[in-house]
């Protein structure tokens, strides 16, 4: 049971108000059992909808998971081609779900470079949880942090050769402005699942100042007391954004 430890966060202070997950695992996980990879990714959706009820118990008020970095599209074709199916299966079937829940979704990255199919199923579950109030999902697919800040610095070139704003416009309001997150705030608290210590090109200029929490379990057996034991690891920091603490 998991209410013992949600009732501890509530008593504990302010829960982060955006959470970002690395969700790793799930090819590992598939492997220790003897199963193909796929089978670890469709595993892994059992634990986004945990994460996402436990988020919103939690009171979390953005959620934001790294589904499908930029890299992935150097996998073989035929996980590419089964990740995609999968996404396009996972918005026809949780889109009602989470509009029910009152979770908005957003989906961020290069989404040009999807399929007509998968452009029509993000378009599904984005326009169909358009206004919910209780959370904010963003899922990050064809997303990389370096890429992201390329974007941005062609797109501040573009605007300084018509004219619209002068190099010396340029400060860090200006740059957020340009990234696939704008107004949105930075996450507080990144996870990683599966026990490894990297960023793997994820939000790198927005987890300037986030906490991070490292969890050796596999995205696949990711559950809500996970979540909750990291939200309390997070209420347990002391967040000093590169300032001195109090004596």
């Amino acid at each position: 049971m998991s209410s013992d430890i949600l009732d501890k966060i509530h008593l504990s202070g302010d829960v982060p108000s955006h959470i970002a997950i690395i969700m790793d695992g799930n090819g590992r996980w598939a492997k220790d059992r003897g199963l193909p990879r796929q089978v670890g990714h469709r595993e892994g959706m059992k634990a986004v909808r945990a994460t996402i009820e436990g988020a919103i118990e939690a009171g979390i008020e953005t959620l934001t998971l790294f589904a499908f970095s930029t890299d992935n599209w150097n996998r073989p074709d035929r996980e590419v081609a089964s990740l995609m199916s999968l996404l396009r299966h996972y918005a026809r079937k949780e889109r009602d779900i989470l509009k029910g829940q009152g979770v908005e979704v957003h989906v961020l990255g290069e989404t040009e470079r999807f399929d007509k199919q998968t452009r029509d199923a993000v378009a599904l579950i984005v326009d169909g949880t358009k206004g919910g109030s209780a959370m904010r999902l963003n899922l990050m697919i064809s997303y990389g942090g370096r890429q992201e800040i390329l974007r941005s610095v062609r797109i501040l070139v573009e605007r300084v050769t018509r004219g619209e704003i002068t190099v010396d416009d340029i400060d860090e309001v200006a740059f957020k402005q340009t990234l696939f997150t704008v107004n949105i705030p930075d996450p507080d608290l990144l996870i990683r699942t599966s026990g490894e210590y990297r960023l793997s090109n994820f939000m790198i200029w927005q987890l300037a100042y986030t906490e991070l929490h490292i969890t050796p379990v596999f995205w696949p057996d990711f559950n809500r007391r996970n979540l909750f034991e990291a939200i309390l690891d997070y209420q347990d920091r002391d967040r000093r954004f590169g300032l001195v603490g109090a004596p």
